[in-house]
């Protein structure tokens, strides 16, 4: 038992290791960082909160692994949204709610820096475009800027 337990661990932690950081791609923002995985975090909901935008989740496997005796990197996902943002977009799309909230991905590295990540809120809501129009384009490049806000304030 105890064996297979650290070879599930070991294969886990290689795969971890083999994923590396999360590459430049479209419709993302990926900002590296030379702040440890915690702080990260903290800065994160702390921008937020200045940007007007509360953190309506947060999922990781990085605690419920150690619990487990698997050790990974750092893993968090934190879900930001607003009422004011959900009820405007509601009116134009109620399909495009099933985005909601936008999400931030911070993942620690091995160095023991952290990285912040998120898909563009117009690349998330661009598929309900037909429906919600340009009111719906807007309110998403709104959105855009406030992530970008909160990513600058959060990595500096």
């Amino acid at each position: 038992m105890h064996l297979k337990r650290l070879a599930t661990a070991l294969i886990l932690a290689a795969s971890a290791a083999a994923a590396g950081n999360i590459a430049p791609r479209d419709g993302w923002a990926v900002h590296e960082t030379s702040k440890p995985y915690e702080q990260l975090i903290q800065d994160v909901k702390a921008a937020a909160k200045a940007e007007g935008l509360g953190v309506v989740t947060q999922a990781g496997p990085t605690k419920a692994a150690a619990a487990r005796g698997i050790t990974i990197p750092g893993n968090r996902v934190i879900g930001l949204f607003n009422n004011d943002f959900a009820v405007k977009i509601l009116a134009l799309s109620t399909a495009a709610m099933i985005e909601a909230p936008v999400r931030l991905y911070v993942t620690g590295e091995e160095n023991g820096s952290a990285t912040l990540a998120y898909k563009l809120p117009s690349h998330v809501f661009a598929p309900y475009a037909d429906e919600g129009g340009d009111a719906l384009a807007a309110l998403a490049n709104q959105l855009d800027q406030r992530f970008a806000r909160i990513a600058r304030q959060a990595i500096q």
